[in-house]
This record gives structure tokens, sequence and C-alpha cells, in this order.
């Protein structure tokens, strides 16, 4: 099996190729001066010829949300994106499958969303999974196309926890602001298996929402952390205090999306790490 797999160098394609590798398949890692090859180039070097295609590009979104990073986040997924359908399209082979990230930050935060929602959020995060996933859509008559949307991937070497580890170990951990915003999570383990899972399951197509079944919420995630560290988590860091940090871009950890993982489900995977206490106790325990 032959992968062409961009962000290979980022916490979720480290975890996946090391996987892919195991079941002794081959990954063509696609780095970011991939992208600026010419078209003809680029095709050759690493669309021909591939079994299966995952794109998880994309620049970090916790950062500060300048006018020029929000442009780097935005292009750093549409622009990659269409590049990588645009290649699909030219090949004679296709690949058999093409997975393409996106984030549950395209759904608002008033619901409970499976794949069927349509109750979008009115951001900039969410307009840019739209023309995310509309780059992605330009290649679903040619190849089984996968939208992967990511919930919050929990890990001990990446992800959110590597942020939060450093406060919460030096007994400075504490929620943010109100703490009720939903955390739908993933372990990064489960977000591998997902990934082999899908491939291996042609019956599976569309928007897969890449969530642990039992979303949990800030005040929960924060409890259990400080459990699981044997440190105290009583501080709370002010909607003004991550403002000021973050920008626009504290939207991210103050407003949250209940997301359920309905087409996993459905197609029988079973998570290994279910509930925000498995994963925590999994990664800290």
């Amino acid at each position: 099996m032959v992968v062409s797999l961009s962000g290979s160098t980022g916490f979720i394609g480290q975890s996946l190729m090391q996987k892919m590798r195991e079941l002794g398949w081959t990954v063509k890692a696609i780095t970011r001066d991939s992208f600026a090859m010419p078209d003809h180039e680029f095709h050759e070097q690493y669309i021909e010829g591939a079994d299966i295609v995952i794109n998880l590009a994309g620049a970090p979104v916790s950062k500060k949300w300048t006018s020029e990073y929000k442009q780097e986040i935005n292009d750093s997924r549409v622009n990659t994106t269409r590049k990588i359908s645009d290649a699909i399209k030219s090949g004679e082979k296709k690949p058999s499958v093409f997975i393409s990230v996106s984030a549950i930050g395209i759904y608002d935060s008033g619901h409970t969303h499976t794949e069927t929602s349509m109750a979008y959020a009115d951001s900039f995060l969410a307009d840019v999974c739209r023309r995310w996933e509309h780059e992605a859509m330009k290649s679903e008559a040619m190849t089984r196309l996968i939208i992967l949307r990511l919930g919050v991937v929990l890990g001990e070497d990446g992800g959110a926890l590597k942020k939060m580890r450093f406060p919460f170990s030096i007994g400075l951990g504490g929620k943010l602001g109100s703490g009720k915003q939903a955390v739908s999570f993933i372990h990064i383990s489960d977000l591998v298996d997902a990934i082999i899972f899908i491939i291996g399951n042609p019956s599976i197509r569309g928007v897969v929402n890449a969530v642990s079944p039992y979303p949990s919420d800030n005040a929960e995630l924060t409890d259990k952390l400080g459990k699981v560290m044997d440190q105290p988590a009583w501080f709370t860091v002010p909607p003004f205090a991550l403002k000021m940090i973050f920008g626009e871009g504290a939207q991210v950890v103050l407003e949250g999306q209940k997301v359920l993982p309905e087409k996993l489900l459905d197609s029988g995977f079973r998570f290994k790490y279910p509930t925000i206490q498995n994963a925590l106790v999994q990664i800290y325990g």
C-alpha cells in the first residue's frame, strides 16, 4: 500500500506514519515545500501511483490571529487541498481514497452535531473549514472522499495537552472562561485507528466526525487533568486574558462544539478511550 501524506511532521502525522509503517505500508511524505512545485511535478512525485492520499496540512490555530496569520491559517489549508485535488484530477490512475481533514469548528456552539448537521458557525474558522472542504469535494467524483472533521486531539507528545501540561505541572492549572464550553475530543491512538479503519471500509465516505462518543467540557477536562497529574486545578483564566494572548483566536478555547461520531459508531468502530477519564489516565496515569 502506497500512501501520500501531507502534514507528516505534525503531531497527528507522526503517529499515523509510524502506524502505517508498522503495517508495512510505504509512506511518501508531502512536505510544505512540495506545494510550491509545478503542478505536473507535484502530481508525478506525490500523487501518481499512490493508493491512498491523506491531507493533514494546516498552520496551527493556537496562536494570535493577526490579519497576516489568519491568511496563513486559510492558505495552508485551502491552497494545499486545492493542489492535491487538482493533482488527483489530472492523473489517469486515481487513488482509491482521499482523506482530507477539516475541523469541528465548522459547527456552531448551540447544538449537538452528527455528520448530517448543517448548523454551522458564523466565524472565521468555520468559513475556513467551508472553503477547505469545498476544495476537497472537487475530487469527490474521482475517488472515495473522506472529510475528517477533527475534534480536540489528546496525546502526550502534542495537541492541546502539550500546551496545558506546564501550568498544571506547577500547580497553576485551571479552567478557561466559564468552563462550560464543550470539548469534543479524541485520543491520538483512537484517531490513528479510526483512519486505518476508514481506509479498510469502502462503505464509509463523505463527512466523518473524528471525536469520542462522550463529549466533555472544559471544566471536566481541567478537573480530570488536575487529578491524574496530582495537581490543583483551581485557577480560572478570564476571557479577556485569553483575548489579549490570542486575539480573535481565543474563540477556539472559549467556544466549543458538542459533536458525536455517528458514522464511525454505525460502521462498527470501537473506541479504546471513549471518555475523558479513559484518555487522560492512559496518557498520564
